[in-house]
């Protein structure tokens, strides 16, 4: 026999409106009745019809997910797996459920944002990256849709919700780091240099190598994807120059494995003949041989801070526009060395 609202408020001994109420956790609704009708629900085996509801209140109770490319590829970098994460952990809390876009091309992904916006799929929208002149993020701005970045906007700062690192500064310190570890020669390996998080990166290290003047190299500078190959293909090209770098910054810890993997098969010892840093603090950082020095970026908090704000907005749109900034740290591990001490 199928269980209506009416059962469990009945076992509660509750009116059906209250039992409607406290599924859509309305905080009028004290804790004590809403613990009384949860554990009648939980008692009767009641499952909410969240489609009719959805129906009735013109809500999908859907997120939307962008990735800068196709989920295949992107999945392949942990630091994904682990956003989705924390988005998702916030979207339970609130019963929303997750759609994610598969577009490869820039114009399959508008499209698919597109479809999601126009078929009513989604209540909102988030953006797993950043990037320049993004069809994306104006398409939804002009549409006046719901949605937040994970990382800077390009543009229109202050009319964005966004949630992301201070990656200037964390770079700008881990060079400053390889700085005070004696090296002059310091390499940048970075991803896609229309990616907003690549250029204020690539801004805190050219901050710090200035400060204390040394010598900027154009030729230190390489950008590839974030995968392990994109690692590989930049040390073969950085260790073949006259003056190759004693120390690397490598812009994602994916890329950095391919470092350390090129590196062995060159026979050269990390950190012995060169330091390496990295960022996320990803398992593999751990793990990696030797374990690599990494900035922790939080991951599951960008994912859980992106969620639980658009969320807000999509059930409050007079909720005002934030600026959230997730604390990062350096975790040192035995992929850095001290110059002089070789």
């Amino acid at each position: 026999m199928v269980v209506t609202i009416k059962d469990v408020a009945k076992h509660a001994n509750v009116a059906p409106s209250t039992v409607s109420r406290v599924i859509a956790n309305h905080p009028r609704i004290s804790d004590k009745t809403k613990e009384r009708v949860r554990a009648a629900m939980k008692e009767l085996g009641y499952h909410p019809n969240f489609n009719a509801r959805s129906l009735a209140n013109n809500s999908t109770r859907a997120i939307g997910l962008v990735m800068p490319s196709t989920a295949d590829k992107a999945l392949q970098n942990p630091f994904f797996p682990e956003v989705i994460r924390g988005i998702s952990a916030a979207a339970h809390v609130k019963q929303y459920a997750l759609h994610i876009s598969t577009g490869g091309t820039d114009e399959e992904k508008l499209e698919g944002v597109m479809q999601m916006v126009q078929g009513r799929r989604v209540d909102g929208i988030i953006l797993l990256y950043s990037r320049v002149d993004d069809e994306v993020l104006q398409y939804l701005r002009d549409k006046n849709f719901p949605f937040v970045v994970i990382g800077k906007p390009f543009t229109n700062v202050e009319d964005i919700t966004h949630i992301d690192n201070n990656n200037f500064r964390a770079a700008k310190e881990v060079t400053e780091y390889l700085i005070q570890l004696g090296h002059e020669r310091i390499g940048f390996v970075g991803g896609d240099n229309h990616l907003i998080v690549t250029i204020d990166r690539l801004g805190g290290y050219k901050k710090a190598i200035h400060e204390a003047q040394l010598t900027y190299r154009h030729e230190y500078v390489i950008h590839e994807e974030f995968l392990k190959e994109g690692g590989q293909e930049a040390v073969l090209e950085l260790m073949s120059l006259s003056q190759p770098p004693t120390a690397l910054v490598v812009s994602d810890d994916v890329m950095a494995l391919g470092v350390l993997n090129m590196l062995d098969r060159m026979g050269k010892v990390v950190p012995d003949d060169i330091s390496v840093v990295s960022f996320n603090n990803v398992l593999l950082s751990e793990i990696a041989r030797p374990p690599l020095t990494s900035v922790d970026i939080n991951i599951y908090q960008l994912g859980y801070e992106a969620a639980k704000n658009l969320i807000l907005h999509v059930e409050s749109p007079e909720e005002p526009i934030k600026r959230v900034i997730i604390p990062h740290k350096l975790i040192k591990r035995s992929s850095c060395i001290e110059l002089q001490s070789k």
